[in-house]
């Protein structure tokens, strides 16, 4: 059977491989430790949970859900971004509830790129910037995020032409893979542009709340005039450890989040009102959670860097997110040393360069295991010889 020629431009999903090379091994026998999926391995927090138990058990909730999230769902979202970030929200016109930012980050390609259009995506990045652009029929022009531009994008190295045809430019703050954290003076800097271009400029800041030494996470929508031309895009899985659930939202302009809601209306049918109010739930009390999740993470990280200084490795140290940026030894690609390890030791890591070509060289180590799991999969890659 022949697939549509749009997926011919869709590679494999970093995270379907290594998912299959997990349980390739597995049923080898091998005992895996997964430092490679950014999936948080602590359950979701019980309040979260009960409210969802009660909210099930109500028939008015078994009904189809609101288009764009059910009000409740909204305005906690409002009020946390007030909370947050000291940024007036509208629930009514300026927020969407998404099935997970995944699918609201692929949809707003959807609903904004033509073909042939460009869009200005980091590299390294998330994959689904990249695909997403291909699957629309749009040209990713890849931004590198490099160690002497301290992860950050150049704009003014983007040629005229690009940014003449350009739809959408997206970043990653906190960041995936790399753990740099942007100020509001990137982000000022980032909505100058965009206002000049007429480009519509996406925060992917999923991450915002797990940052260290003293740093703080800012919204892009803090910045003057990012109303006019910003979306942010967030989610619940990592904050509230609800990979599973399938809640997150989109915030920021009217316009364009109208838009990402027109495409989600004709594509999906919204999300089980139960689960938004369990969403409703940990938005509104998920604050400490979030910040004992963060000494967890912390914890973690710290343990990691030391590891990696006794192994001789190069890594920048992360100020957000929950992943090292890790330098494979000389003789080695993203691919090598990856295989290696999963062969030799059972330690799953995540190849840089499934991240895009700036990624090459690297691999990213998720701290989603617990401590003592951490430590064992370093005792065993010091058993090796690189």
């Amino acid at each position: 059977m022949k697939q549509a020629r749009r997926l011919d431009n869709a590679p494999p999903y970093l995270f379907v491989e290594i998912e299959a090379n997990i349980k390739k091994a597995l049923a080898q026998g091998v005992d895996v430790i997964n430092l490679g999926i950014g999936d948080p391995d602590m359950p979701t927090p019980d309040f979260v949970v009960d409210k969802m138990i009660s909210a099930v058990k109500d028939p008015k909730y078994h009904c189809y859900p609101e288009y764009s999230g059910c009000i409740e769902f909204r305005t906690a979202v409002s009020r946390y971004y007030k909370r947050r970030f000291g940024v007036t929200i509208d629930p009514e016109t300026e927020v969407v509830a998404l099935l997970g930012s995944k699918e609201g980050i692929a949809h707003i390609f959807f609903a904004l790129v033509n073909d042939c259009d460009f869009t200005l995506v980091p590299d390294p990045q998330y994959p689904v910037y990249q695909l997403a652009t291909a699957l629309t029929g749009g040209v990713p022009y890849p931004m590198p995020l490099t160690k002497e531009n301290g992860y950050l994008p150049d704009l003014s190295v983007i040629p005229q032409e690009v940014i003449r045809r350009s739809k959408i430019l997206f970043v990653n703050y906190p960041n995936n893979p790399t753990g740099t954290v942007a100020d509001l003076n990137f982000y000022q800097r980032l909505v100058d542009f965009a206002l000049e271009h007429d480009i519509v400029v996406c925060n992917d800041n999923a991450y915002s709340e797990f940052t260290y030494d003293g740093v703080i996470a800012p919204s892009i929508l803090q910045a003057k005039g990012a109303m006019e031309t910003a979306v942010e895009f967030h989610s619940l899985s990592k904050s509230y450890n609800m990979t599973g659930w399938r809640i997150g939202y989109a915030v920021g302009n009217k316009d364009a989040i109208s838009k990402l809601k027109k495409m989600k209306e004709n594509i999906d049918s919204g999300i089980f009102t139960a689960v938004q109010l369990a969403g409703t739930e940990a938005l509104n009390r998920g604050d400490e959670f979030a910040k004992t999740m963060r000494s967890v993470y912390k914890r973690r990280r710290d343990t990691a860097m030391e590891e990696l200084k006794n192994l001789g490795l190069e890594f920048e140290v992360p100020k957000g997110a929950f992943y090292i940026w890790v330098k494979v030894p000389p003789s080695f690609t993203s691919k090598t040393f990856t295989s290696m390890l999963l062969e030799k030791t059972g330690v799953v890591v995540a190849p840089g360069n499934g991240y895009g070509s700036f990624g090459e060289g690297y691999i990213r180590i998720s701290l989603t295991v617990g401590h003592e799991r951490l430590k064992e999969a370093f005792e065993r890659i010091k058993q090796l010889s690189f």
